[in-house]
């Protein structure tokens, strides 16, 4: 879902015709993507993944074949529009962490506060419970998931990296984001199985809530302490 931030040419004070005109393009293309990528997920919802065609949804948007893959490489890139968001989210964390939290207490604490919350963020909605049910009954979409998870963690090892100013040669970044993915892709998962068993969300968020803290407790205090940030 594109949440209509980065205007950047409207942003700027003093900012020209060119810069302004630039702004309302990407404005319309954002909004062009995001028509296109409703469009799809209703009739995804309404038909399953694998019986949609990409000829389909772009006659339902009335735009060219050519124009879905301009802004979506892939079918599967629509049921999940928020690809981008989903493999910078970890990295997105841990650079936001506070003075004294760790990566990996970051982590934790924003899987914490959102499980508390109900958050629709890590899908506790009711109408989740249908996407995942189309979600596990295609092995594409599913091949998919598990590439985001693993773009997640390779972009959060190199986040980690520039961090802590590790060395080309330590392991500690890459161990370190395997855990940390481990903890958020057992939290999602058991979200998505559970609601796709017709879960409620906030039994579910209760459910992993007591998950969360029996994962955080089997890590070690090395990756529990890593990359602590500066007080300073």
């Amino acid at each position: 879902m594109d949440d209509g931030t980065a205007r950047a040419g409207e942003q700027q004070a003093g900012a020209g015709v060119a810069g302004r005109a630039e702004g309302l393009r990407e404005r319309k293309k954002r909004q062009t993507r995001q028509y296109i990528s409703d469009v799809a997920t209703g009739l995804f919802l309404e038909r399953g993944f694998d019986e949609v065609t990409i000829a389909e949804i772009a006659a339902a948007a009335d735009v060219s074949v050519n124009t879905v893959y301009n802004y979506f490489p892939d079918k599967a890139d629509l049921y999940f529009d928020r690809h981008d968001e989903v493999v910078e989210r970890l990295s997105g964390i841990v650079r936001g962490r506070r003075p004294g939290e760790s990566a990996a207490g970051a982590v934790v604490r924003v899987l914490r506060d959102e499980l508390v919350m109900v958050s629709p963020a890590l899908g506790l909605i009711p109408n989740y419970a249908h996407f995942m049910r189309i979600c596990h009954a295609s092995p594409v979409l599913m091949a998919k998931v598990w590439r985001m998870q693993n773009l997640a963690q390779d972009d959060l090892a190199r986040t980690l990296e520039r961090e802590t100013g590790a060395d080309r040669g330590d392991l500690m970044p890459e161990l370190v984001a395997g855990q940390i993915a481990w903890l958020q892709n057992t939290v999602m998962r058991t979200i998505g199985r559970a609601m796709a068993d017709g879960g409620e969300p906030n039994e579910v968020s209760r459910v992993v809530l007591v998950k969360l803290d029996a994962m955080e407790a089997l890590l070690s205090d090395e990756i529990l302490n890593y990359a602590t940030k500066d007080t300073e």
